[in-house]
Order: structure tokens, then C-alpha cells, then sequence
């Protein structure tokens, strides 16, 4: 008997860290996210001995970014781990671990283009968690009960919307609108933009070579596109919404195509949702030239320098974007791999469908100007989203808000990128 209760208590001492640590991870602000995150770190937490604390950041990815700037800048331990978006490594990187050594071969088990995105002077500053892209939902039943088909162009979506929602609207359902994005003045805005843009021939506002390439015919063409949805195809209160905004619409029913991120796959497919079983997905629809653009996004997770606990924070890290967790969100989340490997898995094929297509999306993913002007992306960024805004709210005209943009971004290179 003292025998066996000595074995125990081994046991019990092994699976207990000499220090229990208490670490506190910045990785997602309400909804499915933020639960399946929760699980996670409560996971590694359980089987550690350390305990996990989520903090509580904004939704909006701009404020999250101003709030990290804040706390980083101050030289602040309060968050541990933080989940960035694909375009802040080089905004943050001065303040972030170096997970290069502790990774190791880790890191080649994911996307090489990330790990390229997330190497900033030689140092590795985040591990992915996820990918994602820009994607066309439509509802299968009405798009078969009109017959029309899976729009592939901006103006056979325009086309199909406006048919669509007229016909609905006449039998009955009066608060049905035909198609819904993100279009409040924030980053899911240049997300949004950058996508028709690009898909216009408009350019990736800001060229890897430093051009700034906005001021163009076409990207004012895209521009007054999406302009003229507002109202019409799209409910003017589009002008305020961003992906969950969006997504709410949709899954209630009361939109017919919807711009959004892999996410929103199982949620529209849940058991409490109006529209299981009703929903598709394909590629976002191409442009005049029939190129079609998805923009590049996801997460990362990276520990920030001034943590009080780096290599709990580090472990914590590597269970996230493990393998294991990351079937896990997939699968429960349709949160798209960073590990090409598991795009091949059964299970994560069963639960989505739609990510054996993905490879055509990410095709024609476009990145954001990012990378070229580093630290001065967010001035970037909002100079352009603005100005969209702007011209979506009958503010501006088109052609005079390119310009308009090219002039403010100009301004912002003067101070060098």
C-alpha cells in the first residue's frame, strides 16, 4: 500500500511543473473563436498544471492592433501571447519573442509562405494558427429555385442579386437583401477593397516595389462597383458592418450572397442555424478580365518580449498551432489549416467540404501592402479604407478618392517605410 501510494505520488509530482505559471493569452474577443480557444489553452492548462486567463480585447482589428501598440510600446507584461493578424509581424516584431530556436522543425510543418511572413530580419516572430481567404457564400435553394447560377464575375453577382432579391422580395419576404460584405471604416473594409481592386487589374494599392499603384482607371471602376450595391443589392447599413454583422444577416436568412471568412462555414451549418443545408461556397467573382482575387488573412500567435513567463508562454505556442488543435478547429470551426498536410485528412474533409476547393482560392490570394511599408501598413491601411468608405457613402467621387488616396499614402512613404 505504501508502496503504491508513493508510485502515485511520483506520478502526480511528474505531471506537475516545478512552477506553476499563470499566463494570459490575447486570442479572440466574442463568439465560436474565442470558445475554441478557450478549449484549447484550457487543454494545455490540464495537462501542464498551468493556469490559462483569456483576455478581453475589442472585435475590431484596428482597435486590437492600437491596444497591442499601446501595451507593447509601454513596455507592459499584461498579455503573454498575443493573437496578430498576418500583416502585423513587421508592425510588432521589435516587441515580440524570437520563436525561431524553440520551434525548430516545427515551423516547417506549416505553409512555407507564412513562415516567410512571419520572419522579420532573420527572426521568426509568430507561429501560424490559421489561413484564410475571402470567400462567396449563396444560399443553393434560391439560386436553384431561380435558376441561376454561381455568379463568377462582379457583374453576374450584381446581376443575379438584384434578380434574386426582387423576386423574393415579391412573394413575400420584404427584408431580404441580395448580398452583404464588410463595409464599416476598418481593416475587413481594406480586405473587402482590396479584393475588387485587384480583381479589376486596380493593383495591390501599394506595389512590392514601393509604387504606390491606387491611382488608377480601374481601381476607381471597382470602386464605383461596389458603390452603387449600397442601397440597392446591399442594405445601406452595410456602411457599418463588419464580418459578424454581415454573417448575421445571412444566417438568419435575409441575404442571398455573402463575402465572408471560412469561419462563418459551421456556424451557417449549425444545428440552430436558418439556413443549414442551404448554403455554398465558391471563389470570390472575378473582374472585367475574369481575374478573381481573395484576400490574405488569418492569425498568428506570437509571446510578447516583456511576458514574465517566455517559455511557459512558448509551450503554450506550440500546442495551439499543433497539429491536434488545429484538425480540432477545423473541424469544429472550419478554421482553415496552416499544415498543408491536413488538407488531405478525412476528417477535417467530412466536416468541410469546402476546403478541398480551397486550393483554387489560394491560387489567387492577394497580400496586403504590408511587407513593403512595415511599420507604416496601419497609416496605409486606414488612409485606404477611408477613402473606400468614402466613396461608398456618396461622399466622394471614385476617380477624385484614388487620387485622393494616392496623395495621403505618398505623404505617409515621405516619412519612410
Amino acid at each position: 500500500m505504501l508502496v503504491a501510494l508513493g508510485a502515485l505520488g511520483a506520478a502526480l509530482a511528474a505531471a506537475v511543473p516545478a512552477r506553476a505559471e499563470t499566463l494570459r493569452i490575447a486570442c479572440s474577443a466574442l463568439g465560436q473563436e474565442r470558445t475554441l480557444c478557450e478549449q484549447g489553452a484550457q487543454a494545455w492548462a490540464e495537462e501542464t498544471g498551468h493556469t490559462v486567463d483569456l483576455v478581453a480585447i475589442p472585435n475590431s482589428a484596428t482597435e486590437r492592433l492600437g491596444l497591442y501598440q499601446q501595451l507593447l510600446a509601454a513596455g507592459a507584461g499584461d498579455i503573454d501571447v498575443l493573437q496578430i493578424d498576418v500583416v502585423w509581424p513587421g508592425l510588432l516584431a521589435d516587441h515580440l519573442v524570437d520563436l525561431g530556436p524553440a520551434m525548430g522543425e516545427d515551423a516547417r510543418e506549416h505553409l512555407p509562405v507564412l513562415i516567410e511572413n512571419n520572419t522579420v530580419d532573420g527572426r521568426m516572430v509568430a507561429m501560424p494558427w490559421f489561413i484564410d481567404a475571402g470567400l462567396l457564400y449563396y444560399r443553393t435553394d434560391l439560386l436553384e429555385t431561380h435558376g441561376v447560377a454561381v455568379p463568377e464575375t462582379w457583374a453576374a453577382l450584381t446581376e443575379a442579386a438584384e434578380a434574386i432579391q426582387a423576386a423574393e422580395r415579391a412573394a413575400g419576404a420584404e427584408d431580404l437583401w441580395g448580398y452583404v460584405w464588410q463595409g464599416r471604416a476598418y481593416e475587413g473594409l481594406t480586405c473587402n477593397a482590396l479584393e475588387w481592386v485587384a480583381s479589376h487589374g486596380g493593383g495591390t494599392v501599394v506595389a512590392p516595389n514601393g509604387t504606390i499603384s491606387i491611382d488608377t482607371p480601374e481601381a476607381a471602376a471597382a470602386l464605383d462597383r461596389a458603390a452603387g450595391w449600397v442601397g440597392t443589392i446591399s442594405p445601406p447599413g452595410v456602411l457599418n458592418h463588419a464580418e459578424e454583422e454581415a454573417r448575421g444577416l445571412f444566417q438568419s436568412g435575409r441575404a442571398v450572397f455573402m463575402r465572408n471568412w471560412p469561419y462563418a462555414w459551421s456556424l451557417a451549418q449549425g444545428e440552430d442555424s436558418p439556413v443549414a443545408g442551404k448554403v455554398g461556397v465558391a471563389p470570390l467573382p472575378a473582374g472585367p478580365e475574369g481575374q478573381s482575387a481573395a484576400t490574405l488573412g488569418g492569425a498568428h500567435l506570437a509571446v510578447s518580449r516583456y511576458s514574465e513567463n517566455p517559455d511557459a508562454a512558448i509551450e503554450l505556442v506550440r500546442h495551439l498551432t499543433g497539429a491536434a488543435e488545429q484538425t480540432r478547429r477545423a473541424i469544429e470551426g472550419s478554421f482553415n489549416p496552416s499544415r498543408p498536410d491536413l488538407y488531405s485528412d478525412p476528417a477535417i474533409l467530412e466536416a468541410t467540404p469546402f476546403i478541398a476547393d480551397m486550393a483554387e482560392v489560394i491560387d489567387g490570394l492577394v497580400a496586403r501592402p504590408s511587407t513593403v511599408t512595415a511599420d507604416r501598413y496601419n497609416q496605409v491601411s486606414t488612409a485606404f479604407f477611408n477613402g473606400v468608405h468614402g466613396v461608398l457613402s456618396g461622399q466622394a467621387e471614385p476617380s477624385a478618392a484614388v487620387s485622393d488616396m494616392a496623395d495621403r499614402i505618398r505623404r505617409i512613404k515621405r516619412g519612410g517605410w
